[in-house]
């Protein structure tokens, strides 16, 4: 019996709606997709915008359900064969990748786990030389480059 191979979605909340198209189309390619907890509250109630969930910038209490989310998340990476960045313009950078999914990517490579970046990574993000350290294999658009 051949099961499907999981690969769990990285992405900055602002990506969530493009990051749910390229969910659909690995379902397509018939690969198992995880995705944060949050981007699934937006696809069900309809609500995108990112402040609505980052409740925690108006109340520090809130930081509880922010680190809740994010071992969520890290979870998915653990439990995956590959994660996939799906990387888009943000805070005029192309290609962006922010300190949560550079996370995630260090737990994929530390868990020697394959980690795909859908777009070029920005080359004045602040964090190049860690995304380039864990050896992502960047797809440019083209998911049949995903090799499980």
């Amino acid at each position: 019996m051949n099961t499907k191979k999981i690969i769990t979605l990285c992405s900055s909340a602002s990506h969530y709606k493009q990051m749910l198209r390229v969910a659909d189309k690995l379902k397509r390619l018939d690969y198992k997709v995880k995705y944060p907890f949050t981007a699934g509250i937006m696809k069900k109630t309809g609500i995108w915008e990112v402040e609505h969930y980052k409740t925690w910038i108006q109340n520090d209490a809130d930081y509880d359900r922010k680190a809740f989310l994010m071992r969520k998340h890290f979870d998915k990476v653990v439990r995956c064969d590959a994660i996939l960045v799906t990387n888009y313009a943000k805070n005029d950078q192309e290609g962006y990748i922010g300190a949560n999914v550079l996370m995630e990517m260090g737990l994929a490579f530390h868990l020697k786990k394959p980690i795909y970046i859908l777009n070029q990574p920005d080359k004045n993000s602040p964090f190049t030389e860690e995304i380039w350290g864990v050896k992502p294999i960047i797809l440019s658009e083209d998911l049949s480059k995903i090799r499980l």
